[in-house]
């Protein structure tokens, strides 16, 4: 098994900054199997979206468009913690995010949920205006 505890959620003025951090934890087994990790966020009444993903093998990312040129996804193999650095917040970034991890091959585009088998518990953030 996988765990995975997100923290660094927050409330923040439109404009301002957060970094999320994912520690993953678990077997040395399960997590070496680990091919895909990403992050989405789910806001009130609509569809968890896929936020950035990142391939832990050789680093190459993937973000939405809405995201593109303000967050950045990265991984630190040594402290097996995945971040998501978010700059220029915008008040429609206010969601719950979450971190996810796939050892499947398949499901789907990295930003389709059905990619992943292991999530996180979600931090809140909060861009206001």
């Amino acid at each position: 098994q996988v765990q995975l505890v997100e923290s660094g959620g927050g409330s923040v003025q439109a404009g301002g900054s957060l970094r999320l951090s994912c520690v993953v934890s678990g077997s040395t087994y399960s997590t070496y199997y680990i091919n895909y990790m990403g992050w989405f966020r789910q806001a009130p009444g609509k569809e968890r979206e896929g936020v950035a993903g990142i391939y832990p093998g050789g680093g190459s990312t993937d973000y939405a468009d809405s995201v593109k040129g303000r967050f950045t996804i990265s991984l630190d193999n040594d402290k097996n913690t995945l971040y998501l650095q978010m700059n220029s917040l915008k008040p429609e970034d206010s969601a719950m995010y979450y971190c996810a991890a796939s050892t499947r091959n398949y499901g789907g585009a990295w930003f389709r949920p059905s990619r992943y088998n292991y999530w996180g518990q979600g931090t809140q953030v909060t861009v206001s205006s």
